[in-house]
């Protein structure tokens, strides 16, 4: 037992490196040699960092088309997720989308309760005012994720990135869960044709339990 729970938490520290591996070698048709010469911790890595840069691209390239701010910083340690632990809870598509949504919409509610649905972004001169908005917004966010069993830690930046000003009006909020949407698909995409079985809502029957 005690050895198991030992693999267990060396699997957790490492991502979904047996997964991952797995299914690319089952994908592809690789012969049992290629995993035998190659470290899975190393086939992660580079399956993340190639996806982590393609995820960005694609979401770029729609920003620059569109002048639409499609990049925002909290989608970054959601491709995290979705290519490092695609298979646990926080990174599944239900728990991602809900999760920015909440963000999202806890961060508007701490601009309405303070007044500054309208007032630009001032990061060097925060009033109080301001921080009351994002003390307002996160806890919120973290409140209603536990409620509502949707944990998904990027969501606490995105409701931040609201509070503060830096995107805030409705058009804007709407244009962000845009992006966690095109991110969501790509990481289905991605994962499933990489064969990982990455769940297309909620997963198991055990996604409600904490995993921390």
């Amino acid at each position: 037992m005690g050895h198991w729970t030992g693999q267990h938490r060396h699997h957790h520290a490492h991502g979904d490196l047996a997964h991952v591996a797995a299914g690319l070698a089952h994908r592809f048709e690789l012969p049992k040699s290629w995993r035998d010469h190659h470290d899975d911790h190393l086939v992660l890595t580079a399956f993340v960092t190639v996806n982590a840069a393609i995820s960005m691209v694609l979401v770029s390239a729609v920003a620059l088309a569109t002048g639409e701010p499609f990049v925002f910083p909290s989608l970054g340690p959601t491709a995290f997720l979705l290519f490092y632990a695609a298979r646990r809870p926080v990174a599944s598509p239900r728990n991602t989308l809900v999760g920015h949504a909440i963000g999202v919409v806890c961060g508007y509610v701490a601009l309405l309760v303070t007044g500054l649905q309208n007032a630009p972004a001032d990061l060097t001169d925060v009033t109080w005012a301001r921080a009351g908005a994002a003390a307002i917004s996160l806890s919120l966010t973290a409140g209603v994720m536990v409620l509502l069993k949707s944990p998904h830690p990027p969501a606490g930046a995105t409701t931040l990135i609201v509070s503060l000003g830096v995107l805030h009006t409705i058009p804007q909020l709407g244009i962000m869960m845009a992006g966690v949407c095109a991110l969501v698909l790509q990481g289905v995409v991605v994962n499933r044709l990489a064969g990982v079985d990455f769940p297309l809502w909620k997963g198991s029957a055990n996604d409600d339990k904490p995993e921390f």
